[in-house]
């Protein structure tokens, strides 16, 4: 596919772009095109409307929506499920010990005297206390509509409760009745599903949230310029559009803003995951939560709180977190198919053996049904799985947040992956210098180059200063050194006179060399400057972005696998394509802000296709929770992996290969555990029913109780088998 440019309707977020890269342009003595990047459109589209007004503080206290998205699909801690899986297995244990599996009593069992009673007060408090996140789950599936394994664990549990409330009282109202009770399985399946739940819980991690992190971006209290020229320090949350606040060196910036006195270079990399500093003059757009580098300036207000960028970048991955956590999981799928079963089999059991036999009967061949529906093994299938493959994949470099994404994988179709700090480093230096005449050796060209770098002001000559250093190259002094609009910088050493220009001064000198050398450098998209001492060609050298070494290995075993690789970039059109075709990947997108992206990934989920995005910046932050999968580098901003289902660690593009190999391997042992558990279910339950009775064949409820126990360590031995 030919590659994309940004839909015209995504330029609402902003149209601040043309003078920041002709301000870069004049500075950069040949390096051009490289401050084209992500935030070069700084105002977020003024469409998204309806937000809540949102100070810094308000910050802090805004992400219940977002905690209530994870883990267990409903808002449990997993502090909460540890404590009350422990409580509840205190009060668990007498109640194994005192009545009963089902009817059948076991060799460990004893009674004594008023026994009964100490069954009937714990059950009573059990069933409460342990069964509530359950019978939460259940009314908050019911409402939604969507009844699944929250609404299968209460109705077993309401029943066994009350039958055997009805048990106890019928038994002792009338001694020899003998009414069965179910307080042995309340127990044991309150008990199993709580740690089922805090299992999976404690195996992928709780995300932090995200806003808190956003407002950690944004300082406390900033400097506020009065109307006589004075300052005062004011708290964050009384600035208002208009103000002017002063910034000084290393400060962050506190809210969007425009500079209205001085210059600087201003560190991005928090914001947008891009590591590069951005030049900035008067009238050039500033975000809140950059970091101001070496100069100390003067901005106008343009936005706070939810009009500001953070708030609405992450409006964007609220919105995006709450309608992908509405996707079922297998187990939920499968528990809401075995709610419907028992249910129906339930009632019906209970309308056909009224008429065929009594009530008390009837009673007790639906109330079974329900029982034995009960998903004890169900409930571990998924956790035990996930604890496996959450261990498994932490050994291998990732950090799993969402059980879903490891569904996700079987039908993966495409991977959108951001370029800088993602497919490239994310760190600009110098990645190549060569020789055009043999007059200066390496050394010493390096060093005329480091005599102009050193006293420039812009954000690659950074880079420069810093090859320098790691080489041990000591630069020479530089007098008189001057910037020359679109062409580079010159000033000079000793008695020469020294340069540093762009391609297109070396043609316009006519001046001549094998230009074929600058091919391997322009294909990566590096800037290519030159060095000119007494208007003689020396030398040339590339700065860049340096793509990382597993790269191309990475596009092309992804490839193999059947999974379409595709670029999306805040970068410009050049830099992307020079970038994609060094790379192989055939489609890719540039000049995207970060709802653009966001839109992009959209589309394609829109169209019932399966997407993972791969990011590191909170620029990628939409994106990455409005994919299928979203997968962070976790070199990149807390936000980005806040927003993540899966983080790299270790930031290596091939650990996502062990992802996908990982979570084809989980997936298929799910299913395993599913079929497992739920084939009890559907032996059993047809059974429980009564429908072989006509030739005499009835399940014993107890025997009902033994085929769970053993689906139960079935799929519990199957879990551990997972290898990678």
């Amino acid at each position: 596919m030919a590659n994309k440019k940004q839909d015209p309707a995504q330029n609402d977020m902003g149209s601040t772009s043309s003078h920041e890269h002709s301000s870069m342009d004049s500075m950069s003595h040949g390096h051009m095109d490289h401050n084209e990047q992500d935030m070069d459109h700084m105002s977020m589209d003024h469409s998204m409307h309806g937000m809540e007004q949102m100070d810094h503080s308000q910050m802090d206290h805004s992400h219940m929506d977002h905690d209530s998205m994870g883990g267990m699909d409903h808002s449990m801690h997993m502090g909460n499920f540890k404590q009350k899986f422990w409580l509840s297995l205190v009060l668990a244990i007498p109640i194994i010990l005192l009545s009963p599996m089902m009817g059948l009593r076991l060799p460990f069992q004893i009674t004594f005297p008023g026994s009964e009673w100490v069954v009937l007060i714990l059950a009573t408090i059990l069933f409460f206390y342990g069964g509530q996140p359950f019978l939460s789950g259940a009314k908050m599936e019911v409402q939604m509509k969507s009844p699944a394994m929250m609404t299968l664990i209460a109705m077993g549990i309401s029943v066994s409760y009350i039958y055997s409330l009805y048990s106890f009282v019928a038994n002792k109202l009338n001694p020899s009745a003998h009414v069965m009770d179910f307080f042995w399985e309340l127990a044991t399946l309150i008990v199993i599903m709580l740690l089922g739940h805090w299992i999976e819980m404690n195996a992928v991690s709780n995300a932090s949230s995200a806003l808190k992190k956003l407002a950690e971006l944004l300082p406390d209290e900033v400097t506020q310029l009065t109307a006589d020229g004075s300052t005062k320090q004011v708290k964050l949350q009384a600035v208002k559009k208009g103000d002017r606040l002063l910034v000084r060196a290393g400060d962050k910036m506190p809210t969007d803003g425009v500079i209205a006195k001085g210059a600087t270079t201003v560190d991005e990399s928090a914001v947008t995951g891009e590591s590069k500093g951005v030049t900035k003059k008067m009238g050039d757009p500033v975000i809140g939560g950059s970091v101001n580098g070496s100069g100390t300036v003067e901005i106008t207000v343009s936005n706070t709180g939810a009009d500001g960028y953070l708030a609405k970048v992450m409006e964007m991955v609220k919105q995006a977190q709450s309608e992908k956590s509405k996707l079922e999981s297998l187990s939920d799928k499968v528990a809401k198919w075995l709610f419907y079963v028992a249910l129906g089999a339930g009632l019906l059991s209970f309308v056909v053996w009224l008429l065929v036999a009594d009530l008390p009967q009837a009673l007790d061949r639906m109330v079974t049904v329900f029982v034995i529906a009960c998903p004890h093994a169900l409930g571990l299938a998924i956790p035990l799985v996930i604890a496996r493959s959450t261990s498994l994949a932490a050994k291998n470099g990732l950090l799993l947040k969402n059980r879903k994404a490891l569904e996700q994988v079987n039908q993966m179709q495409y991977i959108f992956l951001d370029k800088t700090g993602t497919l490239t480093r994310g760190e600009f230096t110098v990645t190549g210098v060569e020789l055009v005449t043999a007059d200066y050796t390496k050394e010493q060209a390096l060093a005329y180059i480091g005599a102009l770098e050193s006293q420039t002001n812009h954000p690659l000559a950074s880079g420069v200063m810093n090859y320098l250093k790691t080489e041990k190259i000591d630069w020479l002094q530089a007098d008189d050194v001057k910037t020359i609009n679109g062409v580079g910088v010159s000033g000079q050493v000793g008695q020469q006179a020294v340069a540093l220009v762009n391609q297109g001064e070396i043609e316009k000198r006519g001046l001549t060399f094998d230009t074929s050398r600058l091919k391997k450098y322009q294909v990566q998209g590096n800037t290519i400057s030159f060095l000119l001492i007494d208007d003689q060609l020396i030398a040339f050298f590339a700065l860049g972005d340096t793509i990382k070494e597993d790269a191309k290995d990475f596009i092309a075993a992804l490839k193999q696998t059947g999974i379409e690789p595709v670029m999306a970039t805040g970068d410009n059109q050049e830099a992307a394509k020079a970038v994609a075709d060094y790379l192989g990947i055939k489609e890719y997108y540039g000049e995207l802000l970060p709802d653009g992206k966001e839109k992009i990934i959209q589309s394609y989920v829109a169209q019932g296709k399966k997407v993972m995005m791969v990011g590191d910046g909170i620029n990628d932050a939409p994106a990455l929770a409005r994919a299928s999968i979203g997968m962070a580098i976790g070199a990149g901003t807390d936000i980005a992996i806040d927003s993540a289902d899966v983080v790299l660690t270790n930031s290596h593009l091939s650990d996502i290969l062990k992802f996908i190999e990982l979570a084809k391997k989980t997936r298929s042992k799910m299913i395993q555990n599913l079929w497992w558990g739920a084939g009890y279910n559907i032996l059993a339950i047809p059974l429980a029913a009564g429908i072989l009775a006509p030739i005499g064949i009835i399940l014993n409820p107890a025997v009902g109780a033994v085929l769970m126990s053993l689906s139960t360590i079935i799929v519990a031995i199957n879990a551990m088998t997972l290898k990678v």
